[in-house]
């Protein structure tokens, strides 16, 4: 029995999408002879090796560690009664350097602690490090011999820090964002700012109005910020996993691509999901046909990738710290 190639193709799409033969009610059982078979593999190969190539497996699949959580809240009668969105690791000299927020029914406060194993860890006694200002879900980066961070302030207005020595940070108040034309963003709430240094210039993906959408702005001096346009680079959905709310938590390079590890929500799933979406550009933003990356029943969120020397580990970090480990050891850094 001959099938047109229409037929053929939307087979071997659905395939690819992972949709169950039983429920290609419109294909006779069969349609499996040899040529068929021939022709999906004609189709599939070139396609997931492109898949491949531009999500490769050791930093897309992760399977949590045995112990976890590896770090959380002190609880009741402690600054940290429950800590919350997303926290920072960087690892420096064999060092893992965390920075959270804690919070105990007020004001949001920055926390700290370090490990040598990224398992394990010691809080600062100086804790909390600063609380003069509203302080929650940041990035900190480093450039040159200083630190930056960026994290949600008030009412989600996005600001900045800086430390010579990680302990000690000095506030540099609300980022001066603007339109792409120059003139001053619209008094809305922008945050989860994730930043990312290159070629002698900043860029901010951040979020507006509580994760409705994700745009890109850029600055030279860390004074001035501007879109690099004003529409969205990325918006919720279609899929299920994040189709109502969208936010940034790290921006890696990695073969020379982008890659946006990112956090959804979505109604009918009603639950914070893990998410990877890759770029060339910083603009123009690919989701991981296979999202979210941990299970959406999991309710893991805020991840960000570490590299511990060897490969990639994935930590969630809202509301307590889990990490996960590559399936498959990675072959490169």
């Amino acid at each position: 029995m001959n099938f047109p190639d229409s037929t053929i193709f939307t087979f071997c799409l659905s395939l690819l999408k992972g949709v169950p033969f039983s429920k290609l009610v419109h294909i006779p059982r069969f349609a499996f002879r040899s040529d068929f078979v021939v022709v999906c593999v004609l189709i599939l190969l070139p396609t997931r090796i492109t898949a491949g190539d531009e999500f490769p497996t050791e930093i897309v699949d992760f399977v949590p560690a045995e112990k976890n959580p590896v770090f959380t809240a002190q609880g009741e009668g402690h600054w940290d009664t429950k800590i919350r969105e997303r926290g920072w690791i960087l690892r420096e000299d064999g060092i893992y350097h965390m920075w959270f927020t804690g919070y105990n029914h007020g004001p949001m406060a920055l926390g700290y602690a370090t490990s040598r194993d990224g398992l394990n860890w010691t809080r600062h006694p100086q804790n909390p490090l600063y609380s003069d200002e509203w302080t929650e879900d940041m990035i900190v980066v480093r450039h040159g011999n200083t630190y930056y961070m960026f994290a949600e302030g008030l009412n989600d207005r996005t600001h900045m820090l800086s430390s010579s020595d990680r302990i000690h940070w000095e506030e540099h108040g609300k980022l001066d964002l603007r339109l792409a034309s120059g003139e001053p963003l619209p008094d809305v709430a922008f945050g989860t700012p994730t930043a990312w240094f290159e070629n002698g210039k900043w860029h901010l993906l951040y979020e507006r109005n509580n994760d409705e959408a994700i745009w890109l702005a850029t600055s030279t001096d860390l004074k001035v910020w501007r879109n690099v346009r004003d529409e969205p680079v990325m918006r919720p959905g279609p899929d299920a996993y994040d189709e109502n709310y969208v936010a940034v938590n790290q921006i890696l390079k990695y073969n020379d691509r982008y890659y946006m590890y990112y956090h959804g929500y979505g109604e009918s799933v009603r639950n914070w999901t893990t998410n990877v979406a890759t770029s060339t550009d910083l603009l123009h933003w690919k989701k991981y046909a296979n999202n979210p990356i941990l299970p959406a029943d999991s309710n893991k969120s805020s991840g960000i990738l570490v590299h511990d020397g060897t490969q990639y580990r994935l930590y969630t970090m809202h509301n307590e710290v889990h990490v996960h480990y590559p399936r498959r050891a990675s072959s490169s850094r």
